[in-house]
């Protein structure tokens, strides 16, 4: 049964690979090449070749890593200078530099040169995503400056797949400008599938069936598709629910790619030769991008910190390459890998590297700043209150009429917005931003209110608040005792546990109506109890 085979080989050496802290991406490959290998000698008496279901199983991992996308493809994320301008220079100069060089080291043709140009101009959304989500950067400014450039890389990475495939459109492709039209009857459908598996299947019937087959029916990448309907729901408030809904599965699909990858060929000589230059060139993508960073007014650091997630090649450049250059498939996937065993330690280490380089990287900056890098005063602020969801809203607003001067932070430009509008002083500004810290100003500050969801951007404000000196009172909520206890250790004066609160606040409540309760009745199990 090859299925089994795969699944045992893939599982074995992503493991392994994990173990040492490299991404299991990496295993999936080597996985696909050992079973090619297997295949290849008849003395071994299984026969993992490439099947249907396999091919099958790849293309449902490309449709649902598109969707994911789509998603997450808001206009805020991407409609700033220095992720259009970076993504677009950036993608420009690689190709000119690039297809050139090919095309007379390697002695191809120029769309070959071309294309293997484009498909390494790419960098890694699935490791730089990883990477900054484990470090709790993806909504610092260095971090959101990355991924905006990511998205526009898989937006461009979709064209050119398109162009290549050289599909001619159907007179019912015309039917696709209509889609957004329809934006309504999902988000009901969105809202009306609740939290479990019925999200799930919603977001396959909308990326594999509508975006997928739909698409193709009418003579339109089938990619397209999933990203177009990724897209449409991209401003929903259960987006990013549904996205992590669909993680697994599409993680799990885009296992078989890979391994799809590996088995349909060994590397040769020419291949590893072609992976390990490709791999020496990788430095040259990060500095170029780090360059490109300080054009559009960055500091070195957000630079140096964007430009290292950056540094890597992409799985969109295989998904490129499986339309337009099949036959370079196995070498690009080598250069990949490589790239990933290069670049997954050195962003572990992005911030020591940049304190040992600091002084070599700061003169490169220009004197003028980014408006996200510019110092936050508070002012004569007292009280400061960090996340403006309910919890923080209510506080404000239990605070608005005393004579505490108040100002709160959120790092949801659309919620900060909202608040300004309804007459609230809140500013953007986010707790997991070391570049935040590092330029506030609070001098009349006495007290912070920790009111944001994630218990670790709570835990990093309080432990930066008394590393830069704040002796007031700082307080928190959580929902479970022991993250309470890490947010007192972390520095935070008290606690709260939520519902403790809340059950507090009932309480009261209900003593401030004592005197009008109706004197209790006798009742047939005795007479009426006096009062105590």
């Amino acid at each position: 049964m090859p299925e089994a085979i795969w699944i045992s080989f893939a599982f074995g050496l992503g493991l392994l690979i994990k173990a040492v802290h490299l991404p299991p991406l990496i295993g999936y490959l080597a996985a696909g090449f050992i079973l090619s290998a297997m295949a290849a000698n008849p003395s071994i008496p299984i026969s993992p070749e490439p099947t249907a279901v396999l091919d099958h199983i790849a293309h449902l991992g490309v449709l649902l890593m598109l969707f994911t996308v789509g998603l997450k493809l808001k206009l805020k994320s991407v409609i700033s200078p220095e992720v259009i301008g970076g993504s677009l220079l950036h993608f420009s100069i690689t190709a000119l530099v690039f297809a050139p060089g090919i095309y007379l080291i390697l002695e191809v043709s120029w769309y070959t040169a071309l294309m293997l140009a484009i498909a390494l101009s790419f960098s890694s959304t699935v490791l730089a995503a990883k990477v900054l989500e484990n470090k709790r950067e993806l909504r610092a400014f260095h971090g959101r400056v990355a991924i905006g450039i990511l998205i526009m890389q898989d937006l461009i990475a979709l064209v050119v797949m398109s162009l290549a495939a050289g599909q001619t459109p159907s007179q019912w492709a015309l039917i696709v400008f209509g889609l957004p039209l329809l934006r309504p009857v999902l988000y009901k459908l969105l809202d009306a599938s609740g939290h479990e598996e019925l999200l799930v299947l919603l977001g396959l019937l909308l990326a594999l069936v509508l975006g997928g087959s739909g698409f193709q029916a009418v003579g339109l990448s089938s990619e397209l598709g999933a990203l177009v309907f990724g897209a449409i729901l991209a401003n929903h408030p259960r987006s990013q629910e549904l996205a992590k809904s669909l993680w697994s599965v599409k993680e799990i699909f885009l296992v078989g790619f890979f391994l799809q990858i590996g088995i349909d060929g060994l590397p040769g000589q020419d291949a590893i030769i072609f992976a390990i230059v490709v791999a020496l060139i990788l430095p040259l993508k990060g500095i170029l991008f780090f360059f490109l960073m300080l054009l559009f007014r960055l500091r070195a650091r957000s630079s140096f910190l964007t430009s290292l997630a950056l540094t890597n090649y992409s799985e969109f450049g295989l998904i490129v390459a499986s339309v337009a250059l099949p036959e370079w498939l196995v070498p690009l996937a080598l250069s990949v890998a490589l790239s990933f065993l290069i670049s997954a330690p050195l962003n572990r280490l992005a911030h020591p590297l940049y304190e040992r380089w600091s002084h070599r990287l700061v003169p490169f900056e220009s004197d003028r700043r980014h408006p996200d890098e510019l110092p936050i005063s508070l002012g004569d602020t007292r009280v400061v209150v960090m996340g403006m969801g309910r919890t923080g809203t209510a506080a404000y607003d239990a605070l608005r009429d005393t004579e505490a001067r108040l100002m709160a932070l959120d790092s949801d430009l659309a919620k900060v917005a909202r608040h300004q509008k309804q007459g609230r002083n809140v500013v953007y500004a986010d707790a997991e931003d070391n570049t935040f810290w590092e330029a506030l100003h609070m001098p009349s500050v006495e007290a912070v209110i920790l009111a944001m969801g994630d218990i670790e951007a709570k835990l990093i404000a309080a432990r930066m608040l008394r590393k830069l000196g704040f002796t007031g009172y700082v307080v928190a909520h959580t929902m479970f005792e022991d993250e309470a206890e890490r947010i007192r250790e972390a520095g935070a004066n008290e606690a709260y546990l939520t519902m403790s609160e809340t059950g507090v606040a009932l309480a009261s409540h209900l003593e401030q109506m004592a005197p009008e309760f109706p004197e209790p009745e006798a009742t047939l199990s005795g007479p009426k109890q006096p009062s105590t």
